[in-house]
Formats: C-alpha cells, sequence, structure tokens
C-alpha cells in the first residue's frame, strides 16, 4: 500500500506491545482520543483499560497492571491528555505501579517521563522503559513552500476532536481498495501510535512546524495519495497555529472538513461557539492557495456518535444539500461515505 518512506519518530521500532490504556480520572470523553483511538483502530494490541477515577469507559476490560501483564501486556500507554500535556502528580503513584508490575510507560504528553523523577528512578532500579511519542525528530527545516509530486489530502476541523483522525484513516484504509497508492500520515501522537510513524506537530518549534509538515508529506508518484491527519482548528483560539502550519506545510490539493454537529462549543472553551462548515471551507481555501492555488474542499466528515441513525442521517442529508458536497460519517459507512470516497479519487493528479 505504502511507496513513499515515511518519517519515523524516534523510539517507535520496538514498542512494548500489547497495551493497557491508562485512563487516569479524565471526565470528558474528548480528552481520551488516544485510548479511544488505540480501540478502534488498534484493538488488536490493547488489552483492557485502568484508571485511577476516570468517568469514561473504554468499553475494553478492566484490569490492574499485574493482571495485564499476567495477560501478555508489556506497556502501559498514558491514554488521555490534559490541557497543555502535563502529567498530574496524582497520577505519579499509578504510573509507579504499572513500572512495578512489569510494564514500560508509553507516553503522548509534552511533559518527558524521564524528567519525573519517581518514575526515572523507579525504571532505572528496574531495568524499565520510558518511552515519549511526542517528540519530534532532529534536523526538520524551515518551510520552502516549494510545489512536491503527488496527491495530498488533509483533515481540517470545527474544533478539536470531531474526527479529523479518524477520516483520515477511513479514507487512507478505502482508497487502496479502488487501486490507489496510499499513506497515511499522522501528525499526532494517537495517530503515531497507531502507525507506527510520523511527527508530532505540535511539539515542533513553531518556525519549524511548516518544514515539518513538507517533510512529513513528501514528493510522491504523481497518482499517489498522502492522507494527512490535521490537527485543531485554524479558528481555535490556542490552536490554530498548528493547524496554519500543517495547512501550509502539507498543500493540500484536497481537504474534508470534519464537525460534530451536535457539539454547543469548543471542547473545553465555553465561550467559544464552533464556527460554521462554510466558515471553514472559505478560510481554508484562502489560507490554502499561499501554497497550492488548486486546494479545494472534497467533501464533509460527521462525528455522529452521539447521535440516533435517523438523526445522523437527517442531518448529513441536509448539510449535504446545502453545501453541495458529500457528507458523510466514516464510521457508519455507507452511500454517503462511498461518495465521499468518489469525491477524493476524482481529484487529478
Amino acid at each position: 500500500m505504502s511507496s513513499v518512506p515515511p518519517t519515523e519518530p524516534a523510539g517507535l521500532d520496538d514498542l512494548p506491545q500489547p497495551y493497557l490504556l491508562f485512563l487516569g480520572d479524565v471526565t470528558e470523553a474528548g480528552f481520551a482520543k488516544t485510548a479511544f483511538g488505540l480501540r478502534d483502530w488498534a484493538s488488536e494490541r490493547c488489552v483492557g483499560q485502568w484508571s485511577c477515577g476516570a468517568a469514561i469507559d473504554t468499553g475494553l476490560p478492566t484490569v490492574t497492571p499485574g493482571e495485564a501483564w499476567a495477560m501478555g501486556a508489556r506497556g502501559l500507554v498514558i491514554g488521555v491528555a490534559s490541557p497543555g500535556g502535563s502529567i498530574p502528580e496524582h497520577w505519579i503513584e499509578a504510573l509507579v505501579e504499572a513500572l512495578e508490575a512489569g510494564l514500560d510507560l508509553v507516553s503522548g504528553m509534552h511533559t518527558r517521563l524521564s524528567s519525573i523523577a519517581p518514575l526515572a528512578d523507579t525504571a532505572r532500579r528496574l531495568g524499565r522503559r520510558l518511552i515519549d511519542v511526542r517528540v519530534p525528530p532532529s534536523g526538520l527545516p524551515v518551510g520552502t513552500g516549494r510545489p512536491r509530486t503527488g496527491r495530498r489530502l488533509l483533515t481540517v476541523g470545527t474544533d478539536c476532536a470531531v474526527g479529523k483522525k479518524y477520516t483520515a484513516l477511513a479514507l487512507a484504509k478505502a482508497l487502496p481498495g479502488q487501486g490507489d497508492a496510499v499513506d497515511f500520515r499522522a501528525s499526532g501522537q494517537t495517530g503515531i501510535l497507531i502507525a507506527g510513524r510520523g511527527v508530532p506537530m505540535d511539539a515542533v518549534v513553531a518556525d519549524f512546524a511548516a518544514g515539518a509538515a513538507e517533510r512529513l508529506s513528501p514528493d510522491a508518484p504523481a497518482a499517489h495519495w498522502d492522507i494527512v491527519e490535521g490537527q485543531g482548528s485554524l479558528f481555535h483560539p490556542a490552536y490554530a497555529g498548528v493547524s496554519l502550519a500543517l495547512l501550509h506545510g502539507t498543500q493540500p490539493d484536497a481537504f474534508v472538513v470534519c464537525h460534530q454537529p451536535d457539539r454547543p462549543h469548543m471542547l473545553g472553551y465555553p465561550d467559544f461557539a464552533l464556527p460554521d462548515v462554510t466558515e471553514v471551507i472559505e478560510l481554508t481555501v484562502r489560507l490554502g492557495q499561499r501554497t497550492n492555488p488548486r486546494i479545494r474542499c472534497v467533501g464533509v466528515a460527521f462525528d455522529t456518535s452521539r447521535l440516533g441513525a435517523d438523526d445522523a442521517l437527517a442531518r448529513m442529508a441536509a448539510e449535504s444539500a446545502r453545501l453541495g458536497l458529500p457528507v458523510a460519517d466514516p464510521l457508519r459507512g455507507g452511500d454517503a461515505f462511498a461518495a465521499l470516497v468518489d469525491a477524493v479519487r476524482a481529484v487529478s493528479p
């Protein structure tokens, strides 16, 4: 399927699998994207979940680190992300327990595991590994804006956690069945854990972010697709910078807008309403034309996981009629998603 060598993040060539997913004590599913992403796209690598008071549930068996080790687990993945990517002090005791049970630790947080003395000391004493995946590769260049060969699609969003990763994975899975050569390009910690490669864009120094996106999606054969996982939103009060760097650096020929139609406001930002999908399309085209004048929207992906089937289908049909574009939930599939895949394939090399 893949014809272009991917960027390899340090330390991911030998991840300690299978995993026990640690849920911490989070109360909103949107902050547990890593746990749910691994459950949905790498379930064969997950033996269960464990928490210290979390109010969410992945549906996997709840087991202790010792029980997980006996079931074959070799690594504990921190499956949640707090704002700012810090590791709360009250998690440390649980993480030490996992090390003592025989598990290595895998984290996608900004805080380095080795910077936390109790974890570093315990890992050193027991010979365990502390693996951080939110570490960008060295030697990243600044962006050039130079056109590259191949075709690229970027998923963009009205907010964080609205399905950009899921949509990219679903499209990357569907397109090869139609004869296209495709690579999924991961730009966040969960996508990297699923794919085993990528660049954690939100950990890259700002001056090099567009260059990192260029390296993430290099020159390729004319008919080849890079399906790039988007991050954040151009309208987000905190994370728009990452979104813009991905847009300029990947130079997408096509993009899909991802949206959760029943979300009242931005996740964790109740004072900020979600932008309308048309606003996202217009701004993405305007800014994206700076590095690719041919950029265009090919469709919309809805996250309808909290809606009933009839309501979901009605909302997607209405939005499709309003926009004149295919609108689909990649996880529901069906004719709507097939139409979205066809719209992607229609983009000329």
